[in-house]
Order: C-alpha cells, then sequence, then structure tokens
C-alpha cells in the first residue's frame, strides 16, 4: 500500500510540473540583424553608397534613443569601412558606450561571413584574424560566437577552428532540406560538435544550433497583408537611395488596427519554431538581407509590437525581448540538458530541394578561384620575408609603415574574396571583377615589398628595384638573366622551376658559382619560346640567386656545358576516335625513377601507370568529357552559378587527340591535345604531364605534375576531367575539408539528383583507393569532385552556363564565363602508406611553390661575393609540421587584458606594433594516421628560430591572437558521452622557460614572438 501511495504521488507530482512547463510562456530572443554580403551582386562600393553605411548610422542612432535595443553586427568590412570614412566623432563615442553595455555585439568576427566548402584553411584564419585584430584594438572585444548562416553547406574544419580562436557557440542553417526536415521532427537541431577526430574534446567541441526551417530572415509573409512581414523599411534601392525615404515593399505600420494581427502572425511562428527545440527559448531572427538601412522605422513598429505581446504573455504564452546572440547562448547553457554530440563530420554537400543540388560552385569561376589562391600564397612568402626583415634589419631602408600597408592591403583582398558569394564563384559579372582587381592591385604591391626586401639591404636604391626588368633585345645584358628563388616554406626543398625564354640555349649557376641541372625545350604556347627546367635546393625560409646566361646555339665549351639537357618532342599524328576500335596494343613507356606510364599510340591516350618500387600496375586513362545543361527552365532542372543539376550522363567532350611526348633527363613531358571535332585545327582542352625524373634521388619523383587548358566552352556545359582506373573503390572518395582533414565520402543513392548530390568539393587533396593502392589528386585551387562509377575520380575544372529563370536573369546570375582556365593538378600514385606519407606535404607544396623573381643585372657581380642580405639560416621544422604563419600583424594592444582594456578606455591612439611576431605552426596527421609522422612532435622554439634572431619571449595565443591561451576558459557542455562535464580547463600552453613546445596531431598552436633584438 505504502508503495502504490508513492507511486501515486510521484505521478501526480510529475503530472503537476509537467503542466507548470506548460503554462510557462516561450522565452523569445528578437535579435535585430542585417545580412550584408561583401559582394555578391553589387559591389562593395555600390552597397556602401546605397544602404550599408546607413545600417550602422541609423543603427548606432536609435540604439542610443533606448536602452531596451540591441543588434549584432557580423561582418567586419563593412563596419570598418564605415568607421574609418562615415562615422562622426558622435557615431563613435555612442559605438563604444554601446558595447560597453553588451547592446551592441560583434559576431563572428571576421572579415567577412567565409565559405565552408571551397575555402583553404590559412585563409579562414586570416580573414578571422583580421577582423579579431581590428576589433581587439579598437574595442578591446573579443567574439566568442558565430552566425554562419549562409554558406552553402558546413564544413567540420569551421567549427573546430571557431573553437581555437576562443567561441562558445556556434550557429549554421543552410543544411541538406530532408536532414534539416529529419533534425526538426526530432528536436536534433542543438548538438555539441568534435569537428576533429584527433584533437582533445576539450579543444575543440563546440555547441552548435542550427537554424530551423526559418534560417535568418523574419518570417515574410503576413496573413492580413500582401506586404512583407516585419521590414517596415521595405526593400533597398540601387544604386541611391531614395530622396524621400520611400523604399518598395515597406511593411503596414503597427497601429491600433494591426497590432493583433501583427502579434498573432508573430506569436504563431514562435510557436511555431518552439517546437523544433528542447528548451522554452525561442532565437527568433529579426532582419535579413539589406535590413535596418532605416532602423528608426523598423524600432518605431517593432517597440509596440513587442510591448502588446508581453502585455498579453499570460494569454498568448510568449514572452518577447530585444536579444544579442550572446544572451540566447547563455541562456541555452543555463539550461543544463545533456546534448548529443556529433563528431567529424559534416553537412556538405547542400541541397534545397530534389533538383537543387548546391554542388556547381564548387566549380564556378575556376579563373577567380586561382587567382585567390595564388594571392593567398604570394602573401604567406612576403609576410614571413618581412618578419624576417623586421627582425635582422629593424633599422633597415624598407620603410616599415609602407611595407604594412601593402600587406594590409592584400590581407584584406584576399580576405575580402573568402566571403561566401566570392571565391564560390557565386557573384555577379562586376563583382568577379570588383574582386580582381582587389586582388590584382594588391598583389602588385606587395610583389613591390618583396623586391625591397631582398635588394634594398645591399646597394640599390629604391628607383633601381622597382623599375622595370626588362632590357632591350640585343643588349648585351639581353645575353644573361639575374633571378631570386625563395622557399616560403620551412622545409628544404629539391625540386624544379619553370620560366619561359626567348632563348633556345642556356646555362644555369648558382650563388655558389656552380654550374646548375636544367633542361630546355620548346614552350607549348608558343613556338617563339622555350620552357627552362631549373633544379634549385633551398633550406627552410631560404632565398638564393641564380644567374642564367642564354645563347643563340648549344653550349660546347665549358664543363657548364653538360648540365643543361636540350630537350626535343616527338610528334604522334592525331589518332580519330572510333567506337569499339582496338587499343593498347602499341604502347609507348615514359619512364622515371617512380613510375612507368604507358601510352596508348591507338588513341593517343594514357593507357597504365606502374609503380616501379611496388611493382603494381594500375590500368588507368584521362580524358575530358561533358555534362550538358538546360537553357530553359521549361526543358526541366538547370545549372546554374550554385546548382549543378546535369541533363542526362556525361559525354566524351572530343573526336579527336593529338600528342607529344618530350623525353628529358630532368623532367619528361606528355602533351596531349583534344578536338572537339576530328578535323578542327584549334583544340579546345589540352593536358601537359610532367614526369621529373628522379635525379639520383634528388627530386620529388612520385608527384606527376598535370596542367590543363580548357575553353572557351559552348555555352551550358560543364566539364570534367575523368580518371579511369583499376581501383576498386566501390565509387567511395575521400576529399579534404578545407585543407586542414579528410573527409570519407560514400555513394549514396537518391529519388532524384543522384548524380549531382554525390558531387564535393576538394580544396587541395582528393583520392580514390583499394585494399593495396590509392590514387591521389592535390589541387591548385577548388574543384568539385565525385567517384560515379567504379575506379573513376572525376574532377569539374570549368562550367559556362545560361538559363532563362528570371532571378538568375535580374541579377546576372548566369555564369556565361567564357575564360579558359589552367588549373593545375599533381598525382600520386602508390600504397596506401607511402601517399600518407607523402600527399600531407605535397599539397603544402603546390600551394606554396617557390618564388621566382627576375631582377635587372647587378651593378658588380655576386658570383665572386659571399651570400649576404637577409640572414641566409634555415629555418627548419620537422617533416609533419608546417609553419602555417609567420607574420608582423601590425595589431598594437597589450598582452595582458586588463590593461589593454585601460588603454581602450583612455582612447589612446598608438601605432602599428613592428616588433610582435606572429608565429602558427600546424601538424599535418590526424591521430594514427601513419606509425611515425602521426605521432605528437617536440621542438625547441627558441633552437627552430635561431635562423630568425634569438628568442626573447614567448606568449601561447589562441588561433586569432587575442587570448592569452591561459585566461581562456569555454563553456563546457554536457553530452551523452560524458553526462557530468570536465571542470577541468585544458590547456594548451606546455612552454616553458626553455621553449618546449609539444605539438600534438592536428594540432595548430599560435604564439606571439620576441625577438631580443626587438626588447
Amino acid at each position: 500500500m505504502r508503495t502504490l501511495v508513492v507511486v501515486m504521488c510521484f505521478l501526480y507530482c510529475n503530472h503537476a510540473c509537467a503542466m507548470g512547463r506548460e503554462q510557462k510562456p516561450i522565452q523569445t530572443f528578437v535579435i535585430p540583424h542585417s545580412h550584408m554580403d561583401v559582394g555578391w551582386v553589387y559591389t562593395v562600393q555600390e552597397s556602401m553608397h546605397a544602404y550599408a553605411a546607413n545600417v550602422y548610422t541609423s543603427i548606432t542612432e536609435e540604439l542610443s534613443k533606448a536602452k531596451h535595443r540591441k543588434f549584432i553586427a557580423v561582418e567586419q568590412e563593412f563596419f570598418r569601412l564605415w568607421w574609418d570614412s562615415v562615422a562622426t566623432g558622435t557615431h563613435k563615442k555612442q559605438v563604444r558606450q554601446l558595447i560597453k553595455e553588451g547592446r551592441l555585439e560583434f559576431i563572428i568576427g571576421g572579415q567577412v561571413m567565409h565559405d565552408e566548402a571551397v575555402t583553404d584553411l590559412e585563409d579562414e584564419i586570416l580573414q578571422l584574424t583580421e577582423g579579431h585584430g581590428f576589433l581587439y584594438e579598437t574595442f578591446g572585444v573579443r567574439p566568442q560566437f558565430s552566425w554562419h548562416v549562409d554558406p552553402f553547406g558546413a564544413s567540420a574544419t569551421t567549427p573546430v577552428l571557431f573553437a581555437l580562436a576562443g567561441f562558445n557557440g556556434h550557429l549554421i542553417s543552410r543544411i541538406d532540406y530532408d536532414l534539416k526536415d529529419a533534425m526538426q521532427k526530432y528536436k536534433k537541431l542543438q548538438f555539441v560538435w568534435r569537428g576533429s577526430p584527433s584533437l582533445l574534446k576539450e579543444q575543440q567541441e563546440i555547441f552548435t544550433h542550427t537554424m530551423d526551417q526559418f534560417s535568418y530572415c523574419t518570417p515574410s509573409h503576413l496573413s492580413f497583408s500582401n506586404s512583407s512581414g516585419f521590414y517596415w523599411n521595405g526593400v533597398v534601392l540601387f544604386p541611391d537611395p531614395p530622396k524621400d525615404g520611400i523604399y518598395p515593399n515597406m511593411s503596414l505600420p503597427v497601429t491600433k488596427e494591426t497590432i493583433q494581427s501583427y502579434a498573432q502572425d508573430m506569436v504563431e511562428n514562435i510557436k511555431q519554431r518552439a517546437a523544433w527545440f528542447r528548451t522554452e527559448h525561442v532565437l527568433w531572427p529579426w532582419g535579413c538581407d539589406k535590413q535596418f538601412y532605416n532602423a528608426s522605422v523598423q524600432f518605431k513598429n517593432m517597440d509596440p509590437l513587442m510591448d502588446y505581446i508581453n502585455e498579453n504573455s499570460k494569454e498568448l504564452g510568449v514572452t518577447v525581448q530585444y536579444a544579442t546572440l550572446s544572451e540566447y547562448f547563455q541562456a541555452i547553457h543555463q539550461s543544463d540538458l545533456t546534448w548529443d554530440f556529433r563528431g567529424s563530420t559534416d553537412f556538405l554537400p547542400y541541397s534545397t530541394e530534389s533538383h537543387q543540388a548546391w554542388t556547381g560552385f564548387y566549380a564556378s569561376r575556376n579563373v577567380l578561384k586561382g587567382v585567390a589562391r595564388r594571392a593567398s600564397s604570394r602573401l604567406h612568402a612576403v609576410e614571413t620575408l618581412f618578419a624576417r626583415y623586421r627582425v635582422g634589419f629593424p633599422d633597415g631602408p624598407v620603410a616599415k609603415d609602407w611595407a604594412l600597408g601593402k600587406l594590409q592591403a592584400l590581407r584584406w583582398a584576399v580576405s575580402e574574396v573568402q566571403h561566401h558569394d566570392g571565391i564560390t564563384g557565386t557573384e555577379s559579372p562586376k563583382v568577379a571583377d570588383m574582386y580582381m582587381q582587389h586582388l590584382s592591385q594588391a598583389m602588385m604591391g606587395v610583389e613591390e615589398v618583396q623586391a625591397a626586401l631582398f635588394l634594398l639591404p645591399h646597394h640599390l636604391g629604391m628607383s633601381g628595384i622597382l623599375g622595370t626588368h626588362d632590357h632591350t633585345k640585343g643588349s648585351p645584358q639581353n645575353l644573361e638573366q639575374h633571378i631570386i628563388v625563395f622557399n616560403p616554406l620551412a622545409w628544404n626543398i629539391t625540386t624544379l622551376i619553370n620560366m619561359t625564354v626567348t632563348f633556345p640555349m642556356a646555362t644555369v649557376f648558382d650563388d655558389d658559382q656552380q654550374a646548375v641541372p636544367a633542361q630546355i625545350q620548346r614552350s607549348a604556347q608558343s613556338n617563339e619560346t622555350y620552357d627552362l627546367f631549373i633544379v634549385v635546393n633551398l633550406r627552410g625560409l631560404e632565398h638564393r640567386k641564380y644567374l642564367i646566361k642564354f645563347s643563340e646555339k648549344p653550349c660546347s665549351v665549358g664543363p657548364e656545358c653538360s648540365f643543361t639537357y636540350v630537350a626535343k618532342g616527338v610528334q604522334f599524328e592525331r589518332r580519330i576516335l572510333h567506337n569499339g576500335a582496338k587499343t593498347g596494343r602499341r604502347l609507348l613507356p615514359v619512364l622515371s625513377e617512380c613510375y612507368k606510364l604507358m601510352y596508348d599510340q591507338d588513341t593517343n591516350l594514357l593507357h597504365s601507370i606502374t609503380h616501379k618500387l611496388e611493382k603494381r600496375r594500375v590500368r588507368m586513362t584521362q580524358d575530358f568529357w561533358e555534362y550538358r545543361a538546360n537553357g530553359k527552365t521549361k526543358a526541366g532542372p538547370i545549372s546554374d552559378n550554385y546548382i549543378f543539376t546535369a541533363n542526362g550522363t556525361a559525354v566524351r567532350a572530343y573526336k579527336a587527340v593529338e600528342m607529344e611526348i618530350i623525353p628529358g633527363k630532368i623532367v619528361s613531358e606528355i602533351r596531349q591535345y583534344f578536338y572537339r571535332e576530328a578535323d578542327d585545327k584549334k583544340h579546345v582542352y589540352s593536358i601537359s604531364t610532367r614526369v621529373p625524373e628522379g635525379f639520383s634521388g634528388r627530386l620529388l619523383c612520385h608527384r606527376l605534375e598535370q596542367s590543363y587548358s580548357i575553353g572557351p566552352l559552348a555555352v551550358n556545359t560543364e566539364v570534367i576531367l575523368r580518371t579511369s582506373t583499376t581501383l576498386d573503390n566501390n565509387r567511395t572518395l575521400y576529399t579534404d575539408d578545407n585543407g586542414y582533414q579528410m573527409m570519407r565520402r560514400t555513394y549514396k543513392e537518391f529519388t532524384n539528383n543522384t548524380l549531382a548530390r554525390n558531387y564535393y568539393p576538394m580544396v587541395r587533396a582528393a583520392y580514390i583507393e583499394d585494399d593495396i593502392s590509392r590514387l591521389v589528386l592535390l589541387s591548385d585551387r577548388a574543384h568539385g569532385v565525385s567517384s560515379q562509377a567504379h575506379g573513376q575520380l572525376e574532377v569539374m575544372l570549368h562550367r559556362r552556363l545560361w538559363n532563362d529563370r528570371p532571378w538568375n536573369l535580374g541579377y546576372n546570375l548566369t555564369l556565361n564565363d567564357s575564360s579558359v582556365v589552367r588549373p593545375t593538378l599533381w598525382m600520386i600514385l602508390g600504397s596506401i602508406n607511402a601517399t600518407t606519407r607523402l600527399y600531407h606535404r605535397g599539397a603544402i607544396e603546390l600551394q606554396h611553390r617557390p618564388i621566382v623573381m627576375p631582377i635587372d643585372q647587378p651593378e658588380r657581380t655576386w658570383l665572386t661575393e659571399p651570400r649576404g642580405g637577409i640572414p641566409v639560416q634555415p629555418v627548419v621544422l620537422p617533416p609533419n609540421l608546417h609553419l602555417l604563419t609567420l607574420s608582423i600583424p601590425g595589431w598594437n594592444y597589450s598582452s595582458k587584458h586588463s590593461l589593454h582594456l585601460s588603454l581602450v578606455d583612455s582612447d589612446l591612439q598608438s601605432g602599428p606594433d613592428y616588433d610582435r611576431v606572429l608565429l602558427r605552426i600546424m601538424h599535418l596527421y590526424e591521430e594514427g594516421e601513419d606509425p611515425v609522422l602521426a605521432k605528437p612532435v617536440s621542438i625547441n622554439l627558441k633552437e627552430v628560430l635561431k635562423g630568425i634572431g634569438e628568442v626573447s619571449a614567448l606568449e601561447e595565443r589562441s588561433l586569432t591572437g587575442t587570448w592569452d591561451i591561459a585566461d581562456l576558459q569555454r563553456w563546457k557542455w554536457k553530452t551523452k558521452d560524458n553526462l557530468e562535464p570536465d571542470n577541468k580547463r585544458w590547456c594548451g600552453c606546455q612552454t616553458t622557460e626553455d621553449f618546449n613546445v609539444i605539438i600534438s596531431p592536428k594540432e595548430i598552436r599560435t604564439f606571439f614572438v620576441h625577438f631580443s633584438s626587438n626588447i
């Protein structure tokens, strides 16, 4: 009986508690925001003029009028432009006060809301660091939450980077429509994400909120009006704001007549959203694209509406409040629930409906993708040079403010293009031109800095190095060319550099007066030019000078003549494709120390590759195929900048192939030309495969370097390079997430659009494998990749599209790209163990190839002088560690947070800090990936950096440098595998006074380094 009473009491209490929960109003966090694309349809300048500047002006003024109003600011590029060129002194004082009160909150804090599919890890970190540096220096604030509401899919790398930057919460939105439906149904939209399989949970796990089906916009449909809902300032006008302040589609004002209807619609939407989440807290984003350019009319209408709802909260079951994102996440954190956790899986690819797979943008605007990556690489190299110069020559003749200004301009341009409608290729043509212009101009400036850093410490003045490097044809100097070659990596390398020259013969000498192995041959681009390949040996972060002596005739006198090989090509007649024709009867080998490539003279195509050491042959062909797209929406689903929807399977893109083989002693080259029609005079596609010789083990012969020429394409054509092999991969492939980690991609069947939904982004690497061998492709820019059949790996290299969809035409987003693109891939074939040891480093070596700078003839020869200038001592890391960053950021703030806040409050302005060096080192391997290279590595940073200078102090920082790692305490979350969160704080600060550091698999460690010459 006693047991029955206890049970009845327990059931009654539970029922009473449940009733109490039902009666408790839903707490709604209304978060005002404006989604401001740094590009897309309109240029940055057009957007600033039409609305973006007005957003920050009106928000600042309206928030200052009422203490309950709040706003979140996301993209820093627009804010910084406003702050520097529009904001008045009064506005700046108001902003500082709003920040102190927590009513203006910076979210993400990067220059842009970066794309997550086709961006590279190094560029994501750069743009985040640039924004964080500005915010911390200017206001003393450090963003702790993300708002990644618009990137087209979500990478597993992004939450890792945000956690390393000190974030406590991550917010995403665009994930597959069917997955989001399921997550809503089962209240799984919130979870704790551990994006890396190698990092410790404490380092990387981050609470993640997925926006529901309404995403980041306020519901636009009202039950009582044809006007948009809750957008009282209407829709922005380009190019000029209306003089009368009346914009199209302004929502009906909130009046006595409309307030009840507004409240009903808002409350219904809040309750609909509440049903998809586990707590009684609802995030209600108030805003959308290009909103709050007239914050006055926005708040004038929302204030009374929210008051009405709160006054009737008992009847309506809802309370509403203006909030920042941090307030919402704090409420969730305090709920003390146990959350699901998500491992190292991503949300790619992304589809909005069955025939709309957003996998086309992986390959859109291939040229822009390539230029952006080259700009990033050049920035990385010259940042390293400038840091070395500042330490070694603090009082040198290169003006530090001039050099830093040029570097900052390229940082801005590279950061800007990482926007999710930038490097994705989903912008309008004029915006693509804007990105290209900003990148090109900034690269030119940085190349000037590069020249100054190399030459000014010697004996040349500024005018001598920034002028032309060309000589008049026929002058004596024209028979000599001086070059400087710089290795931007902290590894010793032996590699090839390639120069285009106009002489048929050349001999090359290094700065030790030694002849250098070289090879010269006719260029594929012109009969009047030649390709000169030079073998260079460079230590970590070392530059060397080379002298090239040209001649019209073959070298015949002197021992140096034997060092240059003149290679001659063998032409093979054009082969016309015939279905069913016999092949494989006449195979021609091309050999190196690593591989034997067999080419079929019946087709002029690759037939097989044998790995000589492992003695395994893999049948392999490579050629071009095309997907055809619909141009008219009435004919079926279309492809555009974003979407890939093929009109059937791929068709062969050529009918005939020509081939030329150039056997060499340093490198052999196979040139294949593909003709759309058998009798065409001009080819549309080509492959140039360079097979480096082993050169007695000095060259990396394991990589086959392929460059392509594609285009111009026919309209509504999407071109792939298809590599077909005998590898039994079961249509499974592996692609990288932002160059940070590899993701396993199993082939999935769908009711519709299976082909496009099995495409994935490749930023640096992709591979297929079976139990024995692996085929790896490394890329110099992002592409889309897939394995549509067993043993196949196809890479989408170029797209040209037009359709009659009104939305595309209205915004000029049809991707009518008539350019010729020339991407590069490196191919590695071998055992799984062997390729694991090679491809991580190979991907970085492709991205950061040696910088070659032609220079004028010195006033006196350096062949008889010792090496001078920037210290030549190498900086060399172990092969599993990568020097991610070595730079002078220039941001001026105290490493002690409390001291910096006091300086910010005093509003004392100071110039850039030229002495603080930012250092990042990354472990390349996953835990357990290799028995040797995947182990933690212990290094002494004082010893490693002695080639730069004497390290006197070392501070470990968060990823973007704004936190002292010892002070960083991120929120802990209860998960189903960890019911009691460990309150022990992880700290990566194993550094001691002896400067020893242990770097574990996949760790990225960030430091401020001080050198004794600068203390």
